[in-house]
């Protein structure tokens, strides 16, 4: 028997073998390397577009190579971008470098800074010319159809009406509130972290040039991104304080910001009121149990990432790669079981636990310290001290945030072209 919870009957109805819910990184990757594949496969997306007010886009050399693999690199890096290569900081004023992605020995050693809607809409416009992918734009899931024990399908709302989505896989990659989770009851390991990061952006002008990445003060932290005509900017804050920084006023804030960033003097004037400050309250959790029978959770979904090292993106990629890689093949047969899905878990639990570790180690030794109360002076920890002190072991931290711990490579096969 199909039941689902939803007040609304459905309009109407569709089958197909795969469907992924989330357009973002994990999603659309998987659309298109499932659609690649020949699988039967559609992407539901929430919102009529990809653009939102905070989404991480630092595309790292992982997924670079990912792109290579699947020929659309060239396409891809000729989209606007900037790049980043060696990761230069200040601690309590004194010169680190934390990072120098020129010492791997990688195809594309360096950041990518490129806005998450243009790397979306790409993949969209790229998986376009397979037939097997549709992409469900304004297409909300809110609940899960199931046959028994197994989740049969996904019941979705559209500009058009209710739809049911009948598939014999689900796979949620709709994110760190994922509403497929909370439906199939998965239960969520909270982690925990010490900070939440006010994002905004500040006008920039040609002879504004500034390596600095990271700036570390008593009590402040912050990092800044050269994006060509503006600076993109996240301020650090000690977790649950954002209303305690609402209340000193915005100026206040924007005084300390201008202090710690003089080269952001001119564009401050860009951030108006707090509507130009958003919130990303930033949480570290993970799924023990990533499966149901006939769903799969991959990407935030299953694991959510702090913001350290800007990894969430190339993580959620990674998860598509090899799931796709696992799968793609046994969903030309239907519904891989349960115990065939979970091992994309066991794939991906290794690197996820490794990257939220060092995430953890990095919250608790450096960014707790600095967001304490006080004006102590700062002293650079000794890693740090040694990372810059010697530069051949700048290319330690740079392999971890560019290739990420056990990087997938493409191996699920393209269909024949028709």
């Amino acid at each position: 028997m199909d039941t689902a919870t939803s007040d609304h009957p459905a309009s109407r109805s569709l089958k197909v073998r795969c469907c992924v819910v989330g357009g973002g990184p994990a999603g659309m990757m998987l659309g298109y390397l499932l659609g690649r594949a020949g699988i039967d496969v559609v992407v539901l997306e929430k919102h009529a577009d990809f653009f939102r007010d905070f989404r991480g886009d630092t595309v790292h050399p992982s997924t670079l190579q990912v792109m290579d693999e699947l020929g659309l690199i060239d396409g891809f890096l000729k989209l606007p971008h900037q790049r980043l290569q060696k990761m230069d900081g200040l601690f309590g004023g004194t010169p680190v470098r934390i990072a120098d992605l020129g010492r791997l020995n990688t195809k594309y050693p360096f950041i990518a800074f490129m806005p998450q809607w243009d790397f979306l809409n790409f993949l969209r416009e790229a998986g376009q010319r397979f037939a097997a992918l549709k992409v469900m734009m304004s297409t909300e899931a809110v609940d899960l159809i199931r046959r028994g024990e197994t989740i049969a399908g996904v019941r979705a709302r559209t500009p058009d009406g209710i739809v049911d989505i009948e598939a014999d896989l689900i796979i949620a990659c709709d994110g760190r509130h994922s509403t497929v989770r909370e439906c199939a009851g998965l239960e969520v390991e909270e982690i925990g972290a010490p900070m939440d990061v006010l994002w905004f952006r500040a006008g920039r002008t040609p002879d504004e040039t500034e390596n600095v990445f990271a700036r570390v003060e008593p009590g402040k932290m912050m990092i800044t991104f050269d994006r060509g005509d503006y600076w993109q900017c996240a301020y650090v804050i000690a977790k649950g304080q954002y209303e305690a920084v609402k209340a000193r006023g915005l100026q206040a804030l924007l005084d300390d910001i201008v202090r710690m960033a003089p080269v952001l003097k001119r564009g401050i004037a860009d951030v108006k009121s707090f509507d130009d400050v958003k919130l990303l309250t930033v949480a570290i959790n993970r799924l023990p149990r990533w499966t149901r029978p006939g769903l799969l959770c991959i990407g935030d979904a299953a694991h959510a990432m702090s913001p350290v090292g800007g990894v969430g993106v190339n993580l959620a990629v990674q998860d598509a790669v090899a799931t796709a890689n696992l799968l793609a093949d046994k969903l030309t047969r239907g519904c891989p079981s349960e115990g065939e899905l979970d091992a994309v878990r066991r794939r991906r639990e290794f690197p996820v636990k490794m990257t939220q570790a060092m995430q953890v180690v990095v919250q608790n030794n450096i960014i707790s310290g600095a967001l304490k109360p006080g004006n102590q002076p700062l002293k650079v920890p000794l890693i740090i001290r040694l990372i810059t002190a010697l530069p051949w072991l700048q290319g330690i931290p740079a392999r971890f945030l560019a290739l990420g711990v056990r990087p997938e490579h493409v191996q699920s096969k393209a269909a024949p072209a028709p």
